[in-house]
């Protein structure tokens, strides 16, 4: 495994995280008893930001990711890599509480924090159609780590009777927290007087399904990639797509305004600005097989959802949601064509940080 480590490590994503969880450099233990919080990657560690600053004073935080690392860097100082398994039982440190994120149910982690005090807590816990088989084949194993975790806050009650099916006890139905927290904007932008379409999250292969299923009547088209690296490809896309067009572009890194039929957003951290003057979501990474992107966003600011089927990573957060458009590739320009007459969306099931809070402040 070693060589396989090294080689990854000269991505800039894995610098750190590869030697900090697999050789534990500048990686050392919490250097304090207090509250510990464990997420995989940004997103849920945006998810439970609220519930880490009502004791941010108290917080230790572990993570998986990079991403998660400098997302968790924003709330507190006490950040650290989850490091691999076997070197878990001399790392961990005597914590008050272990709060657990969704389905990061590692085993040695609930046992050791368990052996050396703490109080464990799954939140927002779920099990997918999609993992729900594979859980049973293992239930054996998933039993013995439920055997460690004192209480679980799961998203609805089917989780709570799978989650009891694999040893699960102490189950409590709260909703999902993600929803606790309902996105917000940073800038005011100016609406265009037409409609507004948002390709969002796009992922290799997405810019092109979208770009030959637009119309310049259908609105203005607004093209928002996932990963930043990709901003130089997707402009020539859009230019070769346009040459012999009658379609105006420009990049919003060189004119801050929406004047143009199609606008390349090639700025980061701006996505639920767009949503706010979005009329239609085209949501990326379901069309490609990524699993897809956050329906919540789109869904707060109105804009109707359209997306493709691919949305495994994302099932339990299009739950949330009443009135969304999961479609085929070849069906997308008609789903546009008659953009008029789909319906937007409502969010439902709406969590709470709450009951989490009060049993953490039983045992801090």
């Amino acid at each position: 495994m070693t060589p396989y480590l090294l080689y990854k490590k000269r991505e800039d994503k894995y610098k750190d995280a590869i030697p900090s969880k697999f050789f534990l450099k500048n990686n050392p233990k919490f250097d304090f008893s207090g509250i510990w919080f464990h997420s995989c990657s940004m997103g849920e560690v945006k998810a439970i930001k609220p519930l880490i600053e009502e004791f941010e004073a108290k917080a230790n935080i572990s993570v998986i990711t990079n991403t998660g690392f400098e997302e968790a860097k924003t709330v507190s100082q006490n950040v650290r890599y989850l490091p691999f398994e076997i070197f878990l039982p001399f790392w961990i440190s005597k914590q008050k509480v272990l709060v657990v994120m969704e389905a990061e149910l590692w085993y040695m982690l609930f046992l050791f924090a368990k052996r050396k005090g703490a109080k464990t807590l799954l939140i927002n816990a779920r099990i997918s159609d999609r993992s729900y088989k594979s859980y049973l084949r293992f239930k054996f194993f998933y039993k013995k780590i439920f055997e460690n975790i004192d209480k679980v806050f799961a998203q609805s009650q089917l989780d709570k009777k799978r989650l009891e099916e694999l040893g699960a006890k102490n189950v409590e139905v709260i909703g999902n927290i993600k929803l606790a927290q309902l996105p917000q904007k940073k800038l005011d932008l100016k609406k265009p007087n037409s409609k507004v379409i948002v390709a969002a999250s796009t992922h290799e292969g997405e810019e092109e399904l979208v770009l030959s299923s637009y119309k310049k009547e259908y609105g203005k088209l607004i093209v928002v990639p996932r990963h930043p690296e990709r901003f130089l490809k997707v402009e020539e896309l859009i230019k070769d797509y346009i040459k012999d067009k009658e379609i105006s572009f420009h990049k919003y890194s060189l004119k801050e305004d929406f004047s143009s039929d199609i606008i390349l957003i090639d700025k980061m951290g701006m996505l639920n600005d767009i949503y706010s003057i979005g009329d239609i979501t085209i949501l990326g990474g379901a069309f490609a097989n990524v699993g897809g992107h956050n329906p919540i966003e789109p869904a707060y600011f109105g804009n109707i959802i359209i997306s493709g089927k691919n949305i495994f990573n994302q099932k339990s957060l299009f739950e949330c949601i009443k009135n969304y458009y999961l479609i085929e590739k070849n069906e997308l320009k008609e789903y546009l064509e008659k953009a008029s007459t789909l319906l937007k969306p409502e969010l439902t099931k709406e969590g709470s940080f709450e009951p989490i809070i009060k049993e953490i402040e039983k045992w801090q």
